[in-house]
Order: C-alpha cells, then sequence, then structure tokens
C-alpha cells in the first residue's frame, strides 16, 4: 500500500490523523511529537485555540502539519460561513486551512449556501481542500449535483461492527476520502470475540486492529490518544498487514459499537 491518501484534488494526506475532540494540550502535544501531522478538529470542538498553542510549543512548522475544521449548523449560510472561517483561522492562528468541512447537514438551501462560501474561500487559496461530515448519501446528493467543486473528503462514523458500506461506496465512486471518526467505537468493540481472536492472531491490540482495518479499507482513520504509548501504538498500526480473509471476517461482523449519532435523529444514549 502506498504511503499516503490521494485526494481527488491531487493533495497527499496521511493514513492514520489524529482526532482532537474532548483532547487536552498535553495529548495533542505528544500527538504531534510522535508524529501525527493531520489534525482533525471542528468550531465545536473548541480545541482550535489548543492546537495552535499545541503546535507552537512543539517548533514544527506550518507547513508540515495538515489542520482540518468543520463549521457547525449554527454557523452556516454564506456570509455566516466566511465570518465562522476566519475565526478558525483566527483561532488556529494560520492564514489558510488544508481542509474544511460542514460538520452536519442542515438543509439544501443551507447545505449549498454554505458550500458556495467554502467553493469561493478554495479558489481564492483560503482552503486546500473541501469536506462533508456526516453527510449520507442522500443528503450529499444535491450538493454533488449542483456544486463546482466535488468535495475531497467525507467523514463519518466507521469501525468494525459499524462500516456503513453504502455510503462508503457512494463516495468511493467519486474519489472522495472517507475519513473515519470513532474509528474504534469509543473502545465498544474491545469485548467483540472476532476482534479478540484478531488481536492474539496478529499480536496487536484491539484498537489497533480496528485502526488497521479502517485503513486497509482504504478509509482514514481519526482516533485520538491521551498518552505516548498508545500514540505510538496507533502509528504502529503502519507496520503490519491484516490477511484478505480476516478483512471479510470483520466486513461481515454483526452491527455493534454504534455511536448513537445519526445527521437525521435526535442523539441516542448508549
Amino acid at each position: 500500500m502506498s504511503e499516503n491518501f490521494r485526494l481527488n484534488n491531487g493533495l497527499e494526506f496521511p493514513k492514520i490523523g489524529f482526532g482532537t475532540y474532548k483532547a487536552d494540550f498535553n495529548s495533542i502535544v505528544n500527538a504531534i511529537e510522535n508524529g501525527a501531522r493531520y489534525l482533525d478538529t471542528a468550531s465545536f470542538y473548541d480545541t482550535e485555540k489548543l492546537i495552535a498553542q499545541a503546535v507552537k510549543a512543539t517548533g514544527i512548522k506550518r507547513g508540515e502539519i495538515i489542520l482540518a475544521s468543520k463549521i457547525w449548523k449554527t454557523e452556516m449560510g454564506y456570509e455566516n460561513t466566511i465570518k465562522a472561517f476566519n475565526r478558525t483561522l483566527e483561532n488556529l492562528e494560520t492564514d489558510y486551512l488544508d481542509v474544511y468541512m460542514i460538520h452536519w447537514p442542515v438543509s439544501d438551501i443551507l447545505n449549498l449556501s454554505t458550500w458556495q462560501a467554502m467553493e469561493d474561500l478554495y479558489s481564492q487559496g483560503k482552503i486546500r481542500a473541501l469536506g462533508l461530515s456526516n453527510f449520507l448519501p442522500y443528503h450529499a446528493e444535491t450538493l454533488l449535483s449542483k456544486c463546482k467543486i466535488v468535495p475531497s473528503v467525507a467523514q463519518f462514523e466507521f469501525h468494525p461492527g459499524h462500516t456503513q458500506t453504502f455510503a462508503l461506496n457512494y463516495y468511493r465512486e467519486d474519489n472522495i476520502l472517507v475519513q473515519a471518526w470513532s474509528p474504534l467505537a469509543r473502545g465498544r468493540v474491545f469485548d467483540d470475540k472476532l476482534i479478540r481472536e484478531l488481536s492474539d492472531k496478529y499480536n496487536k491490540t484491539q484498537a489497533q486492529i480496528c485502526i488497521r482495518f479502517c485503513i486497509q479499507e482504504g478509509v482514514m482513520p481519526l482516533p485520538r490518544a491521551s498518552t505516548v504509548e498508545r500514540v505510538k501504538e496507533m502509528f504502529e498500526c503502519l507496520e503490519f498487514e491484516i490477511e484478505e480473509y480476516d478483512m471479510l471476517r470483520i466486513e461481515n461482523m454483526p452491527p455493534i459499537g454504534w455511536g448513537g449519532e445519526h445527521p437525521d435523529r435526535e442523539r441516542v444514549k448508549i
């Protein structure tokens, strides 16, 4: 497998990103110092300023870090998007974003006006790639039929036991890179008998099996880790491969580990 994922606009991203939802300053620093170069945030996460501080503390140059953020539901619409984007730039202490996404679908009208603003920012060189988060195919259909710039990234919950195969294949048709939030299912799949069996077989942790599964599916995982050991464990997933037969077994696991988030329903507490 190649070292990076190649986007439909020619950019390349590493095989593993780092999620910053509920992350603190030290965990972000640990991630950067131990190899993380793709940092995923959102205005809703309230970690943009922490990321700026962490990048500054590590001394890593801006050009070596890939910064991705998202616009929240209440910030959408053409003018509001421009304002929200500029706040994000200010928070991250940068003059451009590598990736900017709509965090959740709202209505076709708001989705399209927000996307138009993002396309304009992209054309101005302020965003290097555009994306959608939590858009199932029927949410994306209108936008994809009317947009001038096709998304390069689509992000949704993806992990063993919840692969959302229809959505995955839908985005693959346009060579849109799928990113997995909650690739470890918040640990809910760690006790599954197949995941445990494969953990023993490959002498890897259950978390590593989940991350490696994503990578081999052509999906970019965005795990979160709070310690140096866990960050190193993440990147060790680049050093082994799951056999095809075992990949098929994971793909056909019964549903398990869903996080309770659906763009059209109230959050289910699990």
